[in-house]
């Protein structure tokens, strides 16, 4: 599974029953769809479990949570408009469903480039539902009993971590640098334990904005960094050489480009004639 679902995973059941108790499935057939979609181990088999729930048992008080996994999936699949429906449709059922406002801020955020015409428009989402989220979780609940309160304050620093994150990805496509490196550096501080592809955005921010020596060692950092996905570790070191050009630009060659034999241009007034 992805970061995603396993920090929706954790807020939701760190054990199945616990999270099964409060509410209650109406009926065992709906327990163990339930549990399906829960024990799914792939995208497809995820969004097919999540429709069977919502398919045949039409009434569940599970509603939100299966259309929550489902839009997880999409975005798993990398499928942008399938996630922003779904994410959506969760809100729909559930409007403090925090999970689905950092997920529709983050996949937003990353697919509003600068000279998007609607822009404005998508990034105005971006900021409502990362400040919403912010907001929801300065007193949110533990969903389940089942979870410590040690593991609960470090879900919702992640959870602040990636609202942070959003508002900083968000900043980039404005191209207000200051904002984004303030974002990014709440992002990296507030979290229990920091995401190396937000230490690489942060770089990124530096390198745009000069700071050179900054940028190349927040990407320093992500390579050093152990168990780092591959992806994110080429990234941090293709931001890395390119900081590196920025920063010593190649000179052009002193050396004046050999002549032409074709054309060796007018003889030289100071070679002695034969």
């Amino acid at each position: 599974m992805t970061k995603i679902i396993l920090r929706g995973a954790l807020a939701l059941a760190v054990a199945l029953p616990g999270l099964l108790a409060q509410p209650k499935p109406k009926s065992p057939e709906e327990y163990e769809a339930l549990k399906a979609m829960f024990g799914a181990e792939t995208p497809d088999a995820r969004i097919a479990a999540a429709e069977n729930v919502l398919t045949k048992f039409a009434d569940t008080q599970f509603k939100a949570v299966a259309l929550y996994f489902e839009a997880a999936s999409y975005q798993q699949k990398g499928d942008y408009e399938h996630t922003v429906v779904f994410g959506e449709r969760t809100l729909e059922a559930d409007p403090k469903h925090y999970q689905a406002m950092l997920m529709l801020a983050t996949i937003i955020a990353q697919h509003t480039k600068e000279f998007d015409l609607d822009r404005e428009e998508k990034l105005a989402q971006v900021e409502k539902y990362a400040k919403t989220a912010l907001d929801l979780l300065k007193d949110a609940p533990k969903p389940n009993p089942n979870i410590t309160d040690d593991q609960w304050t470090a879900a919702k620093k992640d959870f602040a971590a990636e609202a942070h994150a959003a508002l900083g990805m968000g900043a980039m496509a404005r191209k207000k640098n200051d904002v984004a490196e303030s974002e990014f550096k709440l992002a990296i501080d507030v979290a229990d334990k920091p995401d190396p592809a937000f230490m690489v955005r942060l770089g990124k921010v530096y390198s745009d904005d000069g700071k050179y020596d900054e940028a190349i060692a927040q990407f320093d950092k992500v390579m050093a960094m152990p168990d780092v996905n591959v992806q994110v570790k080429q990234v941090a070191q293709a931001e890395r050489v390119r900081t590196i050009q920025k920063k010593n630009p190649a000179k052009p060659a002193d050396a004046a480009p050999p002549a032409n034999p074709a054309n060796p241009g007018p003889p030289n007034p100071t070679t002695p004639k034969p």
